[in-house]
């Protein structure tokens, strides 16, 4: 089987700000360092893209999986949460918790849920590349329609 491979490519602008762009999306992301190492405000910070990476890696792999099983849900909001503290050489992450939360419309499909949940957690290939203790905490919450 081929490799697939992924590119994107990042450069200083000036001062305190860079630019990342790749051939898959039309707008360029433009990055700063986080603000309480010098960095500016209101700018996406390398951190902040990675956990970005970490929820849309979850949320892609979920509805792949969620539509190859034909799994139907209403909706599914994923937080990525991460904690990082002085090292000996640097900063580093001791921990990133993604929690999915997902809402389906009957109590019938709430185990399957869950299994899909982990499941998902298993296949994320940016999870995978993960060294860091990664933990997964989902919630799922049953959507009941108005009455009319």
């Amino acid at each position: 089987m081929e490799d697939i491979q992924y590119r994107i490519k990042a450069w200083w602008s000036s001062g305190r700000t860079g630019i990342a762009r790749t051939d898959s999306a039309p707008s360029a992301i433009h990055f700063t360092a986080p603000p309480r190492f010098g960095g500016l405000e209101g700018r996406w910070t390398p951190e902040d893209l990675l956990l970005t990476a970490v929820a849309s890696c979850y949320t892609t792999t979920f509805r792949a999986l969620a539509e190859y099983s034909q799994f139907e849900y209403a909706d599914l909001e994923v937080e990525v949460d991460a904690s990082a503290r002085k090292a000996d050489s640097g900063y580093r992450f001791n921990e990133i918790i993604t929690r999915p939360s997902l809402t389906l419309t009957s109590e019938e499909g709430r185990d399957r849920a869950s299994r899909l949940l982990h499941k998902t957690q298993e296949l994320c290939l940016v999870a995978r590349a993960l060294s860091v203790s990664h933990r997964l905490e989902p919630t799922i919450q049953i959507h009941k329609a108005a009455q009319t």
